[in-house]
């Protein structure tokens, strides 16, 4: 499958709002190889020349919803300021199974491929979370332990398996509000 800005659907699309599946397993062989076009679309989107000429857009995270697709699998790729990989995930049905009452946002506010519209505000979210799932780069169960912006991008790839886009998550009367419990991630 073609992954590229053209071919990731978009927020007007009501596709992006549809629940997300359980993968079965063994994991069917296109749901492999879906999920490892996935990993390879974040993965080339954070180098500026590849991404123009193949018209993607920086990504962190996909998720199947997002090419019109409602199983539960994504990919998340955290590379550092060299660009080397510092967290790397292909999750097959991936499932938060605790999360802390502290809050963290990004000062910078979320974005998303399918989200085209900036929308300003903070989104409120678990500072830590445990998430359970299959990776596939490991080929095994995982769970993994995350706090501040790789939580931050679990929860907003595993909200996309409910339908629900970082903007829900903003308060609309008063978008830049400060929640008392909350840190800011930079």
């Amino acid at each position: 499958m073609l992954i590229n800005n053209d071919t990731i659907i978009k927020d007007d699309d009501e596709r992006i709002r549809m629940k997300s599946e359980d993968v079965s397993f063994p994991v069917p062989k296109e749901d492999k190889e879906l999920l490892m076009e996935m990993m390879d679309y974040v993965d080339k989107s954070t180098d500026e020349e590849i991404a123009e000429k193949e018209n993607l857009r920086a990504a962190v995270g996909i998720s199947a919803i997002q090419l019109g697709i409602p199983k539960k699998l994504t990919a998340i790729i955290i590379k550092d300021d060299e660009g080397n990989k510092v967290f790397e995930y292909a999750l097959v049905n991936p499932k938060i199974v605790s999360q802390s009452v502290e809050k963290a946002y990004l000062e910078a506010g979320e974005g998303c491929l399918s989200v085209e519209v900036e929308h300003q505000g903070y989104v409120y979210r678990s500072a830590r979370v445990k998430v359970r799932a299959y990776d596939l780069l490991k080929e095994d169960y995982i769970e993994i332990k995350a706090e501040d912006y790789l939580a931050i991008v679990l929860q907003h790839e595993l909200d996309h398996f409910k339908g629900i886009l970082f903007y829900d998550r903003i308060d609309q009367k008063n978008p830049f509000h400060k929640e008392d419990n909350a840190h800011p991630i930079e």
